[in-house]
């Protein structure tokens, strides 16, 4: 009896010692999991804020969910030219909307070509600044334009809390690491050229306050970086003899429809 208490014994210190090594090396190995996608996103953000020249197409889907539980997706595509640190030319179009936004540094001119109408505002500065004040004085955040700053990683990685590494994946015949993000609002993953060229491929921001967890994404095509981007001189030429109006009366420019607007009746 003594000798099977022994063997008992040691045998559930060995269980034991083996559950202590698996739970010790599952941390270690998350560890190294973290610190992997974080070192992919920062060399991504190292590798765009160097070049100088940068245009590309896109692709958007953009998700709402409706007072009754409905779950509707509305989906744009577009273009993007931009000269660091303070020129931009964008377009989209959508089943509601055509419009074209231009930045040379010190004047925003947002153009809608179905009503043939534009709106200007000063706003001197770089594009960082440009991000900002969309966001904060004229409400009209740019979804995805984190990626156009100038120091993505810092701001992507403000209050992140989780971090995964998935491997990889395949967009748009591109091979992609693919990473996975936490924060306290979203959920985020970001999908990056392998190679010498670490762009973003495809962009997903999954809200966690809004019932059914809806979701918008941009998915990028066609990236060319520095000689490989034609000029541009970033200034607004009135070709189509557009009306100027004041911001307010220049309606639909947003990836979501005006009858859609949150706490709209349909």
């Amino acid at each position: 009896m003594k000798k099977k208490s022994v063997g008992f014994a040691r045998a559930a210190m060995s269980a034991t010692a083996l559950v202590l090594l698996l739970g010790l090396g599952a941390p270690t190995a998350a560890r190294a999991d973290e610190t992997h996608a974080k070192t992919m996103l920062k060399a991504m953000s190292d590798y765009l804020a160097a070049q100088q020249m940068i245009s590309f197409g896109y692709d958007t889907n953009l998700e709402v969910v409706t007072k009754d539980q409905q779950k509707l997706l509305f989906a744009s595509s577009g273009t993007a030219a931009l000269s660091r640190p303070d020129k931009i030319r964008a377009t989209r179009e959508g089943g509601f909307a055509s419009v074209e936004m231009i930045f040379d540094g010190k004047t925003l001119t947002l153009l809608g070509k179905n009503a043939n109408l534009y709106t200007q505002a000063e706003v001197p500065g770089d594009l960082d600044h440009l991000v900002d004040e969309l966001r904060d004085k004229f409400h009209r955040p740019v979804p995805g334009a984190d990626l156009l700053t100038s120091n993505v990683y810092d701001v992507l990685m403000d209050g992140v809390t989780d971090v995964k590494d998935l491997g990889s994946g395949v967009i748009g015949g591109t091979e992609c690491d693919h990473l996975a993000f936490r924060a306290k609002e979203v959920d985020w993953q970001i999908w990056i050229a392998q190679g010498a060229s670490p762009y973003p491929c495809r962009y997903v921001i999954t809200s966690k306050e809004v019932d059914q967890g809806p979701q918008y994404s941009v998915q990028v095509r066609d990236w060319k970086a520095g000689s490989e981007v034609a000029a541009d001189d970033f200034a607004f030429k009135n070709t189509t003899n557009a009306k100027k109006v004041d911001a307010t009366e220049l309606k639909d420019t947003d990836e979501l429809p005006d009858q859609f607007a949150p706490g709209g009746n349909q």
